[in-house]
């Protein structure tokens, strides 16, 4: 059976999607990507950045998506503006003792932001003449902080138990449980410790959320360069320096393989995967992640 792609896994149909996946596999690209390919499908669309970076702000808005990056002190003063009567709240955010506070409880910077990614896929948006969008695809921490990420919500309700904390953490926590609304996606490189990530992400999120993974993409695949005779072969002349680049090349190639399998007999045919090439040394972000929503088709 081939790989399922983001449309015949209906992703596009979500209103978030969580793009997460150990650093430096290359999430942020995809991420870019997948808004890209929900702007040419004639979506609204927002892509929504935890850590600014300017390339992939560049490639979102090229591929004709909006780029947001969330900063949790902005998220907490609209969140007091929404919810208190503007003297109070103005006295909050001016307030250096509330300030301090704030960024010393745990979890809260978590809190703040999985409330404003729930606050761009609503039909109403809290702030004032802000258009809905169809489509909120997150570039979300790497696998923990990701994790963390969407628990925030129902932990934070958890421990207020009653009041407006508790109701919004409930609220919002409804949205990110409800597989119809909300779809996980990991990245990974075919090797041995993102894989490793990948595996354990799937546990974590179906354990604390109910979730399961929606697809899996994994990145810089290389191509086999040999058969295994034609590698034989060559070992002969592995002194002359092209030719040991080349096995060595390929030897990475037989390793990913070999990782690839791994991935997907962890998740046990139940997760679809898609396989992307591996990205050369000095491609231009932009048109790379234009590749990668055609690669996703």
């Amino acid at each position: 059976m081939p790989p399922a792609t983001a449309r015949e896994a209906g992703l596009l149909d979500h209103r978030l999607l969580f793009v997460t996946g150990k650093g430096g596999v290359g999430k942020s690209t995809v991420a870019a990507a997948l808004g890209g390919l929900a702007a040419a499908d004639g979506r609204r669309v927002i892509v929504a950045e935890v850590h600014r970076r300017a390339d992939v702000e560049h490639a979102v808005t090229a591929a004709g998506a909006d780029h947001i990056s969330i900063d949790p002190q902005d998220a907490m003063e609209e969140y007091l503006a929404d919810q208190l009567p503007r003297p109070l709240a103005e006295l909050l955010k001016s307030s250096r003792a509330f300030g301090y506070l704030a960024a010393a409880t745990p979890g809260l910077r978590e809190l703040l932001t999985a409330g404003k990614l729930w606050e761009l896929a609503q039909d109403e948006r809290r702030t004032p003449g802000a258009r809905p969008y169809d489509l909120v695809v997150v570039d979300a921490p790497a696998t923990g902080h990701g994790l963390a990420l969407l628990q925030a919500p129902r932990t934070f309700a958890d421990a207020a138990k009653v009041g407006p904390i508790a109701r919004q953490g409930g609220i919002i926590d409804a949205q990110l449980r409800d597989p119809a609304q909300t779809a996980v996606i990991a990245v990974t490189t075919a090797e041995e410790m993102p894989v490793n990530e990948t595996l354990a992400l799937r546990d974590g999120l179906r354990d604390a959320m109910g979730l399961d993974l929606s697809l899996v993409v994994v990145n810089a695949v290389r191509p086999d360069r040999f058969t295994a005779a034609e590698a034989r072969a060559l070992a002969d002349a592995a002194d002359e320096p092209a030719v040991a680049a080349a096995l060595g090349q390929h030897a990475v190639a037989r390793e990913q393989r070999a990782q690839l399998a791994r991935l997907r007999r962890g998740l046990g045919g139940a997760v679809p995967t898609v396989t992307l090439p591996f990205r050369p040394e000095g491609a231009d972000p932009a048109a790379f992640a234009s590749r990668l929503a055609r690669a996703a088709r």
